[in-house]
């Protein structure tokens, strides 16, 4: 397993981390913020996403999205942005002699992007096309309709691009604000993982320097439920299959329960030979895909089952799912059960960060939200000791029918609304 370097480079610097992958010939330099959507207002629904789309419109050196562009498909690599309810990530990936050029590209970025008024306005339009594009897609936007059921309307509960009246709403002066308050040296996490070595901290010194930090940093609104804030929500949309979401509150980052939970995620509905995939897919042909997975964050967290169905298969597709819920509540899966899915769990976690992508990308995780950086090979332990009895304790509360909620998206109408209940 790798190891790994972590340093603060200093007291108004980023913390940097390297993580040395034994014959990589490639280099992913990801830098992440703590901020997302869940840190901003009212008024400033959707303006972490939309800063990170203005991150590549241009800066001094780099004066349009074409030049950066350019210059970044020249390297003949990978790059990209992300937003997240909780942090904002950019990263490049190439082979390690293009290096340099990533650390400079991508600190021009973060802190000489133009952030023109023509810019700001022409980007507006293309984050609407986003949001439809997305709302158009039930199998992506069952997600966001699945947390907004389980976190109301507190932030979590909001999109991360911000409705479509909100991105129209935005003002230029407001976004640079909330920018300025987030996109601080010290606010960052730097990740080099690949082909590198802890001398490489140098590099990033040079291209992310300290500098003093201007605004106070603002925290988010915590969510202090323990339940969810609604049972069942449906979206009327005019689709050929019904996606299902059923799920409910789980566990926040450093939670001891986690490791069961991804071990009873996997048992379930975490690979071809889980019990929902057997039981719907293989056994009744209800579906092409089941699935189980779950999401932290600082102060909660969620599991969710999603399943793509015929109307007609709707309730008894539920049914099913909550019927392995409540029999794993029952009675504590087997030892060779618990086994086969620690044995996917290391394989997976392995096969994964081969990739310096995926390598940098669990490294800044744990980083950003753990108070201290455990390693794959710690991971992968800490897995090993989950026990049957811990994956039915996690199962019997957090099954709790009080704990659950539904999200369906489909040709639903108002007789229909009625028929669901958990």
């Amino acid at each position: 397993m790798n190891s790994f370097f972590a340093k603060k480079i200093s007291p108004n610097g980023p913390k940097v981390i390297l993580v040395p992958q034994d014959n990589a010939q490639t280099v992913t330099l990801l830098v992440l913020l703590p901020v997302g959507s869940r840190y901003e207002e009212s008024r400033l629904k959707g303006a972490s996403h939309f800063i990170e789309h203005l991150m590549f419109k241009g800066t001094k050196r780099r004066p349009s999205n074409f030049a950066i562009a350019q210059q970044l498909d020249r390297l003949g690599g990978e790059y990209n942005g992300f937003t997240a309810k909780n942090y904002t990530g950019y990263w490049v990936k190439t082979i390690r002699k293009h290096l340099k050029t990533s650390l400079d590209l991508l600190s021009d970025m973060l802190f000489n992007s133009l952030f023109r008024k023509e810019d700001f306005q022409k980007e507006k339009g293309v984050i609407i096309e986003e949001i439809k594009m997305y709302r158009d897609n039930p199998m992506f936007y069952i997600e966001s309709l699945f947390e907004r059921t389980l976190y109301g309307f507190h932030p979590l509960g909001d999109l991360i691009s911000g409705e479509i009246s909100q991105v129209r709403g935005l003002k230029l002066k407001e976004l640079l604000s909330f920018k300025e308050r987030f996109y601080q040296s010290n606010n960052l996490v730097v990740v080099l993982a690949g082909k590198v070595s802890k001398e490489d901290a140098r590099l990033v010194k040079q291209y992310f320097p300290s500098a003093p930090s201007l605004l106070k940093q603002k925290t988010f609104q915590p969510f202090r439920r323990r339940l969810p804030c609604q049972k069942v929500k449906i979206l009327p949309q005019d689709t050929k299959q019904i996606q299902i979401a059923l799920g409910g509150i789980a566990y926040p980052y450093n939670h001891r329960n986690l490791e069961a939970l991804d071990i009873l995620c996997i048992i379930l509905g975490g690979y071809m030979s889980s019990r929902l995939f057997s039981k719907i897919r293989v056994e009744k042909g209800l579906a092409y895909f089941v699935k189980m997975e779950s999401n932290s964050y600082e102060d909660t967290g969620n599991f969710v089952i999603r399943a793509g169905v015929d109307k007609k298969n709707t309730r008894e597709t539920i049914e099913l799912i909550l019927e392995e819920l409540s029999r794993i509540q029952k009675e504590p899966p087997s030892k060779e059960e618990v086994k086969r899915a620690k044995d996917y769990y290391e394989g997976k976690v392995n096969l994964s960060l081969e990739d310096s992508a995926n390598l940098a990308a669990f490294y800044g995780e744990k980083a950003l939200f753990y108070p201290r950086i455990s390693t794959p090979h710690q991971q992968i332990e800490k897995i090993k000791k989950v026990t049957p009895l811990q994956i039915q304790k996690v199962a019997r509360e957090l099954f709790q029918r009080r704990n659950l909620s539904l999200a369906l998206i489909g040709p639903f109408k108002g007789k229909d609304k009625r028929a669901f209940s958990l």
